[in-house]
């Protein structure tokens, strides 16, 4: 498999390149990104995104694996369907109208897997949280997610998920006098120091609470299931698929 990686300089485009030299089953064909331009990552040479068309044709690239921005990201699935190019997407921050047009650019035109997390047991936390939810249902909901304070987006894409999983009245964060609201669900967001990502889903009732947690220690954890989603990608039917059908989930 011939894969090309966008944000390669980066903290997850690093994890995953070496994912992609470290499996026997795929090569690294391009690498794209505004910064360290025409350096080298083995053999491959850091192209400027302006020229992910050009390259893409090039390289005949199977798999784009895109982990930058919304707005980056939307770029590049329009250039990668131009290209006829399979896409792995594993940005955050997308707006619902950014979510359409990514549907609607796709279309049946290539194989896409997009996903808020790639992490393997965020996706089986967000199970188990909607199976809780049926046991649980006059419990009250609050999500707390940690991160490292270079994110630029908050809450994270994972606890914007997790909220979506369980309601439609959200709050983020409280101050003042703010008493609850019955059906809210509180998501708050703290950033510090060098945090992966971790995330708790906390049900409040009448003398308990459950909390269920996960806590990523490593970006391995998604760059290991973008890895799977890409294999998978290849002989996926054409559209947009979830992380959660990769793993049969």
């Amino acid at each position: 498999m011939k894969i090309a990686v966008t944000g390669a300089c980066g903290r997850m485009g690093d994890w995953i390149i070496q994912n992609v030299s470290s499996s026997e089953d795929m090569v690294l064909v391009a690498a794209f990104d505004v910064v360290n331009i025409g350096t080298s990552i083995g053999d491959v040479v850091v192209s400027d995104p302006k020229e992910m068309r050009g390259v893409l044709k090039e390289t005949k690239s199977d798999i784009l694996i895109d982990f930058t921005s919304a707005d980056s990201s939307l770029e590049n699935i329009k250039t990668a369907v131009e290209c006829g190019t399979n896409i792995v997407v594993g940005s955050t921050g997308f707006s619902d109208e950014q979510r359409r047009e990514m549907g609607a650019v796709i279309g049946e035109k290539i194989s896409a897997v997009i996903s808020p997390n790639f992490s393997i047991g965020v996706n089986v936390f967000w199970k188990v949280i909607k199976e809780a939810q049926k046991y649980l249902e006059d419990y009250d909901i609050e999500i707390i997610e940690i991160h490292h304070k270079h994110k630029k987006d908050a809450p994270s894409g994972t606890a914007v998920y997790a909220a979506e999983l369980l309601g439609d009245k959200f709050v983020h964060g409280r101050s003042g006098i703010c008493p609850r609201n019955e059906g809210e669900i509180g998501v708050h967001s703290v950033r510090g120091g060098d945090v992966v990502g971790d995330h708790t889903l906390l049900f409040a009732g009448e003398g308990e609470r459950l909390e269920i947690i996960h806590r990523a220690h490593s970006r391995q954890a998604f760059a290991s299931g973008a890895i799977k989603a890409a294999r998978w990608a290849m002989g996926a039917t054409k559209g947009v698929h979830s992380f959660d059908e990769v793993l049969g989930l």
